[in-house]
């Protein structure tokens, strides 16, 4: 049974948040509030933390990354890590396919960028120990950890005295750094949140699901995944794929990338209690609360990713609930601070429907201080695929 000591915090989770190209544009031109509705932001402001995944880089320099077959480099300027504070972010994922587009000097202007307006990062740092290190959170008296890794690429991977992202191989199983890393954070809970998967798929793959069992059995509060741009359903104390979140990419009419969900966790020291889903619109550079058709469809799908999981869903108004099984109860009790310890080919769905895209955090919400390191929307249909509209351009 599950012990309730009656200390909890809820989370906003967020996935893909891509803020270059066209949203890059939109952003020389419009202020940073504009890229969320007020609706989103009174959402997330319920919550104690806000994280998500930031895929892309927050740089007015660098050259693109060289690799073979890499085609899609994401760049955001100065003023996306303003819109990230004004909408409330306190940390977000680093680790992933996209931090290092434009080098290694873009990746620490990203550190610089977020650092300036108090956002906390984890999976990326100068070195591989700093990319592997958690970000440790306070809201109040708990302190949340947040370890952040991907299973690509390869070529992005931190080294000794070599700045990228803490990579970890998990089609070949979860090397033994991750669970080691998950048992040494000092916290009361522990979220691990990776970017892990193919893009553009329904479901987890197998890999993605036997990397979820090892990583709670390492002891993870909660795992939060993202990487496919689609959402995925919840099974226990994990949460397969966040889907996305803000982006300018071009939409598939089957797997509707551009419908989403914005996650809300009352998480304790033991697992999840509450688990909210709130269905989102991703239009083109801006994201809004979904109605009608759109929020339906959300729901449909959410219900059944979560079924063939064995969870089940419950729609309350504009939000999904989801029921939590009896296995959240089972992960060890987190060492509390101060205490002693005696699959498939990676598809990108990203040619933007347009052009290339070459203040401070709001203290009045909440204090959540860092103890750890640190008018688009029109939809036309052209040749089957549902795309967003925007000015023509290149789509690299």
């Amino acid at each position: 049974m599950r012990e309730d000591t009656g200390v909890a915090i809820k989370l906003a989770l967020a996935g893909d948040t891509m803020l270059g190209r066209v949203v890059a544009d939109r952003l020389a031109t419009s202020s940073p509030e504009s890229l969320f509705a007020p609706e989103i932001v009174e959402i997330v402001n319920e919550a104690d933390l806000f994280i998500l995944n930031l895929e892309c880089c927050v740089s007015e320099r660098g050259t693109r990354w060289s690799a073979p077959g890499k085609v899609f480099f994401f760049r955001a300027p100065a003023s996306a890590a303003e819109a990230l504070a004004l909408i409330g972010v306190d940390c977000v994922s680093l680790a992933n396919n996209h931090a290092l587009d434009f080098g290694e000097d873009a990746l620490q202007d990203t550190f610089d960028h977020l650092a300036r307006v108090g956002i906390a990062w984890a999976g990326a740092g100068a070195d591989v120990d700093l990319a592997r290190a958690p970000a440790v959170l306070a809201a109040g008296a708990f302190r949340l950890g947040v370890l952040s890794l991907c299973d690509h690429p390869e070529d992005f991977a931190a080294g000794p005295g070599r700045p990228g992202v803490a990579f970890a191989d998990l089609g070949r199983g979860v090397p033994d750094w991750v669970p080691a890393a998950v048992r040494s954070v000092e916290a009361d809970a522990v979220l691990v949140t990776p970017h892990w998967g193919p893009n553009m798929v329904r479901s987890p793959v197998p890999h993605v699901r036997r990397a979820a069992r090892a990583l709670v059995e390492a002891g993870a509060t909660l795992v939060a995944g993202h990487s496919a741009h689609v959402f995925h359903g919840v099974q226990g104390r994990v949460l397969f794929d966040l889907g996305g979140f803000i982006d300018d990419y071009a939409v598939d009419p089957v797997l509707r990338n551009d419908l989403g969900l914005l996650w809300l966790v009352t998480l304790d020291e033991i697992g999840p209690r509450e688990l909210e889903a709130v269905p989102v619109t991703l239009d083109l550079c801006r994201t809004r609360l979904a109605d009608g058709a759109d929020a339906a469809w959300v729901e449909r799908r959410l219900s059944d990713a979560c079924r063939a999981l064995g969870t089940d869903v419950i729609a309350e108004g504009r939000r999904l609930k989801v029921t939590l099984d009896s296995t959240v109860s089972t992960a060890p009790r987190r060492i509390r601070a101060g205490e002693r310890r005696d699959g498939s080919m990676h598809k990108e769905l990203y040619p933007p429907t347009g052009t290339v895209g070459d203040g401070k955090h709001d203290s009045s919400r909440r204090e959540t201080p860092v103890v750890g390191h640190a008018g688009c929307g029109q939809r036309q249909w052209a040749d089957g695929v549902c795309t967003r509209s925007a000015p023509t351009g290149d789509t690299a």
